[in-house]
């Protein structure tokens, strides 16, 4: 994990979420490369908000519950954060993290403006009737995105259950 480099190109955002395919992950990392910039990984806590904000997207949240007793979570949950250390370690992207909180595309969207981003990357959900439902009622923040950014939004379609190709940084 590292930070920009100092390479002045704009990075790429990427939505991360649990359980989320390795092949978005590795999608994203190929678009990184693609540009010669960060990879930065952010997910959105939609159970805080934000009471401040560093220049560089970083973020200070708290519980939207004023009744949970939470000092404030400053990072990704250890699961996620190793799942991401896992999948992009071996790539040869730069890549950091971000903890956000809110709303998904609003927050993705902040993000993306205030590091001048490329693009943002997203995930759609699984496939199936359940997920079907659960993008018509809660909109697709994909959908969401789009309509309200003036940069790109990638969209990295599911896979069929079939084998996973090559991440793209190995040799074919």
């Amino acid at each position: 994990m590292g930070d920009d480099g100092g390479s002045g190109r704009q990075p790429v955002v990427l939505g991360v979420a649990p359980r989320q395919p390795d092949h978005v992950l590795r999608d994203a990392a190929r678009f990184a490369r693609q540009f010669g910039t960060e990879l930065i990984c952010a997910y959105v806590d939609a159970d805080r908000f934000v009471v401040s904000e560093d220049a560089d997207g970083r973020t200070t949240t708290s519980p939207i519950d004023p009744d949970l007793d939470d000092p404030g979570q400053e990072e990704l949950e250890p699961a996620l954060a190793e799942h991401l250390a896992s999948v992009l370690g071996p790539s040869d992207v730069r890549w950091s993290t971000r903890l956000l909180a809110g709303d998904t595309a609003q927050a993705l969207g902040h993000l993306a403006e205030t590091v001048d981003a490329a693009m943002i990357v997203v995930g759609v959900h699984g496939r199936g009737f359940a997920a079907g439902v659960q993008e018509l009622f809660n909109r697709s923040v994909a959908v969401r995105l789009a309509h309200h950014q003036d940069r790109p939004v990638v969209v990295v379609p599911a896979r069929s259950s079939g084998a996973e190709p090559r991440p793209p940084w190995t040799s074919a």
